[in-house]
């Protein structure tokens, strides 16, 4: 792996700090690399407060969306909850009709149909919505490029609230209200919320309305919190306050639907990490490999016993989806190998009969294999659809962007898209996007990178300062757990591989004549040799816990090893 160091902290900003918080200038350094630099900022980091989130009337448009809502509680008019198939837009849906049912009868839910319909704000949910004689649509993690669509509905006398967060397109749909803080002409001072994330904004807007306060939404924060982890948003400014708050929910009183979820997964005690690896993807396998509407129906559900209920059959799609996940990856890299595409500065893979709910999660395993913008395509229709990903640094979306006239439709982020292009078009469009790709990814782009936050020596590590390092959580990007360098470390003798097949590597080691210190490297099994026989080696790595026979120790989880002085 490639390591890469932050910027090292301003010692004067560094020593100020230290004194100002009366703490060890290894944490004040690490507070201001976070960019927290006096008592105040220090302050709201370790204790946020729901009341220091933004106004929520600052988002352009909010005061039209709240007036439209309101006036149709008012009238009685039938409203229409309708979101992405996706962990955000089901957890959005179902924040959303959770509160307005909280008071109002006249509410449902669409989650459109991942095969059918396709991804985003479709014909047919319209036609429902008119069918039905619903009169107003709020689209929730969706809608910002649903020009033709919104146009469609408002023929029918339809009105549309679009509460999205992805990057808009040239011309924003005649929606009554569109609520995007990544909209150009949107002055909001946080634009990383995911949608669950806006579709809170608009519920503590309507809240305001009431002289009602945000604490009273402290019930909902379960829900964004794993919408904040699972769209893999930045875990700063408010979604960090967001996720502080919505853990709290999580580990003391979640809803019946999350709490059934949560019972088959082993954890005393929630992070963010089991939110991505053990929340997400079960939530997931309803819109992957069924229907997004079960985790609509297990998240707004009341009754514990059908909470439960719902929650067995979404953990039997989770099962099959493994299944499928395992079995399309090992075709996937048969077929790079068999074209001999190993050393492409991309990779797109297609097979027709590949199921589309799991191509994203492929995509994602072919990007751990060969570290390079991805894609992974399947038949969709008469069209073929695929999901993109990308590596640290290079943004996919600005990529699909050049290969734009090749394409039907796409949308996404930085590092995760979706695309869809007539079947006539793939070879184009391998080939353009290979080139796109060449032409501006960076070398450093084709190694996986570990930033490491500063160089320590054994001894920095005492228990005082893990006790402070575990009040930075919640961890996730933009806030990751603190990673360190130390070395030459030399082992104890004890090394040795653990594991199937010997994939783990246990260590003990010492710097310099310090106690011996454990540490455990997942996956670097192969990397005995270099610490075997007192070899010096240099580690990044971060603390953790380990539990073992009822004690509880400190141990170095070691991310990478190296044999000289990086």
């Amino acid at each position: 792996m490639r390591w890469t160091y932050k910027p090292a902290p301003n010692p004067e900003t560094t020593a100020a700090l230290a004194e100002s918080l009366q703490i060890d200038p290894l944490i004040a350094g690490l507070l201001v690399q976070r960019g927290i630099e006096d008592y105040e900022q220090a302050r709201l980091f370790f204790r946020p407060e729901l009341e220091h989130l933004h106004d929520p009337f600052l988002m352009r448009d909010m005061d039209q969306a709240t007036t439209r809502i309101e006036r149709a509680i008012r009238d009685g008019e039938r409203i229409l909850v309708y979101g992405d198939y996706d962990v955000d837009g089901t957890t959005a849906v179902s924040l959303l009709v959770a509160y307005l049912e909280s008071e109002y009868p006249n509410v449902a839910s669409y989650i459109p149909d991942r095969y059918r319909e396709g991804y985003g704000i479709s014909f047919q949910g319209i036609d429902f919505a008119e069918d039905n004689e619903f009169q107003l649509i709020i689209a929730l993690d969706c809608g910002i490029k649903a020009v033709e669509q919104v146009t469609y509905a408002q023929a029918k006398g339809i009105d549309f609230i679009i509460c999205d967060h992805h990057r808009p397109g040239a011309t924003l749909p005649p929606a009554v209200a569109v609520l995007d803080p990544k909209r150009e002409d949107c002055s909001y001072p946080y634009t990383e919320l995911c949608g669950c994330g806006v579709g809170f904004k608009l519920i503590q807007a309507l809240q305001l309305r009431k002289g009602l306060p945000v604490e009273s939404l402290r019930p909902y924060l379960d829900l964004v919190a794993v919408a904040i982890a699972a769209d893999i948003v930045p875990i700063t400014g408010e979604n960090r306050v967001l996720t502080y708050y919505g853990l709290q929910v999580i580990n003391e009183d979640p809803r019946p639907g999350l709490r059934a979820l949560m019972q088959g997964i082993q954890r005393t005690h929630y992070q963010v990490s089991d939110l991505v690896f053990q929340l997400a993807p079960r939530l997931n396998a309803a819109g992957r490999l069924k229907h997004g509407d079960q985790a609509v129906q297990l998240l707004t559900e009341r009754d514990w016993e059908q909470a439960r209920r719902y929650a067995l059959e979404i953990d039997a799609l989770n099962e099959e989806r493994k299944g499928l996940d395992q079995q399309m990856t090992e075709e996937a890299l048969s077929i790079i190998r068999e074209k001999g595409e190993e050393s492409n500065m991309t990779t797109v893979v297609y097979r027709d009969t590949w199921h589309k709910g799991v191509i994203g999660i492929v995509a994602s395993r072919l990007m751990e294999t060969y570290y390079r913008p991805t894609l992974v395509f399947t038949r969709s229709g008469e069209k073929l659809a695929a999901s993109a990903r990308s590596v640290r640094g290079f943004d996919v979306y600005e990529a699909l962007e050049a290969c734009a006239d090749t394409i039907e439709q796409f949308g996404g982020h930085t590092y995760a898209a979706g695309l869809t292009l007539e079947e006539g078009k793939y070879e184009e469009f391998k080939s353009r996007f290979e080139a796109v790709v060449g032409e501006t990814l960076l070398p450093e782009h084709r190694l996986p990178q570990i930033q490491i936050d500063m160089p320590i020596h054994l001894e920095d590590i005492t228990p005082k300062l893990w006790r402070i390092l575990k009040e930075f959580a919640p961890f996730g990007p933009g806030n990751s757990s603190p990673v360190f360098a130390s070395g030459p470390l030399r082992d104890t003798g004890y090394a040795r591989t653990v594991g199937g097949n010997g994939a783990h590597l246990k260590v003990s080691v010492t710097q310099q004549g310090t106690a011996p210190f454990a540490g455990i490297g997942f996956g670097l099994g192969t990397q005995r040799e270099r610490v075997e026989n007192g070899a010096p080696f240099w580690a990044a790595y971060s603390l953790d816990e380990n539990t073992w026979q009822g004690k509880t120790r400190l141990q170095l989880k070691i991310r990478d090893i190296k044999s000289e002085s990086p």
